[in-house]
């Protein structure tokens, strides 16, 4: 397992759309590990793997043990959505910027696990935010594209 580079904004990498996974074998395994080892070393909730320079459709997302932990999907889609909520986020690809974004409350996703096998997340605040953040990334979509405003940490603070 290895920490790979953050691909920073504005790598056009960034704006690349993914490409689909066919090959479900110890090199994609390996791939979620380092991505899970980035994220965690990065002190992050989410990681997709263009934001490590390869366009394939993988995300890895911690949003804690209250929703579920680790949690790696492959080739993700989002199946249905409901309800709003407005919030922050963040993102390892733009360091030092937040942004209130508007995001659905409550998601399921499809996709698949490392081996291959069919999998289905339900999430709710957090989570859904995190999944929709992630998939966003696979499509070449950051979260500053959709913010409704932007600002840096030392700003956020401010009006706290």
């Amino acid at each position: 397992m290895a920490i790979r580079i953050i691909v920073k904004d504005p790598d056009p990498v960034l704006r690349e759309k993914a490409i689909t996974v066919t090959k479900f074998n110890s090199n994609l395994h390996k791939l979620l590990d380092d991505m899970a080892d980035t994220m965690y070393e990065a002190e992050g909730v989410g990681l997709a793997a263009p934001q490590i320079g390869i366009l394939k459709r993988v995300i890895v997302m911690d949003c804690g043990e209250e929703h579920g932990g680790l949690i790696e999907m492959v080739n993700p889609e989002i199946v249905t959505s409901s309800g709003e909520q407005m919030g922050p986020e963040g993102c390892l690809s733009i360091p030092g910027l937040r942004g209130d974004v508007l995001r659905a409350m409550n998601v399921t996703a499809k996709g698949q696990d490392r081996d291959g096998n069919p999998i289905e997340i339900t999430g709710t605040e957090l989570l859904a935010r995190c999944i929709f953040h992630e998939i966003d990334h696979l499509n070449g979509v950051l979260f500053t594209d959709l913010a409704v405003k932007t600002y840096t940490a030392d700003e956020e603070e401010e009006e706290e």
